[in-house]
């Protein structure tokens, strides 16, 4: 028998599966299972070909995006229509830097403090609203954001291209392979930084605010104060991502960017499941390889919101009971 996970005051403390009422169980190897996904991971570059290590480094990217984005629409029940405005904001900033001639590592932490004053600046005032008049402000930007590339960043319309991080000689890799590790490393960070903060002081708060907004505030937690950095927060991860994309295509323009990319976004991570960790994996997915919105695409997401309410992750844990009921 194994031991029961114990808290600091010597209390046992359930796993999931063990409240009452709840009949999810608990994988049982968390680690062997990472350990196992990180190897597989890893491995990819030198199992796929060129394009579909593209294709996939393309995923990675997207994952970080619906991180962040599930910090204000999962964690936060906010709905914001403008991520793909900070996306372009981090994936041109790392263009410009590039052809400026700054080093790429530079870009990274460039492309996330912009988007993330950006998004704190924008943040402050927006995040006072909600529910719709939340939906049509952060929509706004989506909308404006184009535009303004076009019209002031270098490149114009007909975008910039941009250098791709070269793989250093005593690697023996491919350049597409060791894009893809550097985007898979970051990916990585992202995920640890989010497990961070969902279970620091702010990530506890932003959660009270979505359960119950008034009871949180009798606590002393501050709506607007905290809303206003998960959704900067959640402009670094675009920004992030952004970067990440220019580093893996090597060239941005304002088309990349409307407000498809956004709607697109928010799509993949109703789909995957919000507040989740692997919905934020499975809408990468689906926004790298489900067609730009359109038919096939909207039909997608009502089948999966009529089958699946909660996404395809909340489909999954409800799967072992729903088994369960039949074979009794």
């Amino acid at each position: 028998m194994t031991a029961e996970p114990r808290t600091g005051t010597g209390h046992r403390r359930p796993a999931v599966g063990q409240y009452a009422g709840d009949r999810r169980r608990a994988w049982p190897y968390p680690r062997t299972a990472l350990a196992m996904a990180a190897a597989a991971a890893a491995a990819v570059p030198f199992l796929v070909p060129p394009y579909p290590l593209y294709r996939v480094t393309l995923v990675l990217v997207y994952v970080v995006a619906l991180l962040g984005l599930d910090l204000v629409t999962g964690h936060g029940g906010l709905i914001s229509l403008g991520h793909g405005a900070f996306f372009g904001v981090g994936a041109y900033t790392a263009a410009i830097l590039l052809a400026a001639g700054a080093p790429y590592p530079v870009t990274l932490p460039a492309a996330g403090l912009v988007a993330y004053g950006l998004g704190h600046a924008f943040g402050r005032p927006a995040v006072r609203l909600s529910g719709l008049y939340l939906a049509v402000v952060t929509f706004a930007v989506a909308v404006a954001v184009p535009p303004l590339i076009r019209r002031l960043a270098p490149g114009g319309a007909m975008g910039l291209p941009a250098r791709t991080p070269g793989a250093p000689s005593f690697t023996g890799l491919d350049d597409d392979q060791w894009v893809y590790l550097l985007v898979l490393a970051v990916t990585a960070a992202a995920f640890a930084l989010t497990r961070v903060v969902i279970r620091s002081t702010a990530g506890r708060a932003l959660a009270a605010l979505r359960a119950d907004a008034g009871a949180a505030e009798l606590l002393g937690i501050r709506p607007p104060a905290t809303r206003a950095h998960a959704f900067a927060w959640s402009a670094l991860y675009a920004g992030v991502a952004g970067c990440l994309f220019t580093w893996t295509t090597g060239f941005v323009a304002p088309e990349s960017f409307t407000v498809t990319l956004s709607i697109t976004l928010l799509a993949g991570l109703v789909i995957g499941g919000l507040g989740t960790v692997p919905g934020a994996v499975i809408g990468a997915v689906v926004v790298a390889f489900l067609p730009a919105p359109g038919l096939v695409s909207g039909l997608a997401l009502i089948v999966v919101l009529a089958v699946a309410p909660h996404g395809v992750t909340g489909l999954a844990r409800r799967l072992p009971s729903f088994l369960g009921k039949d074979r009794a």
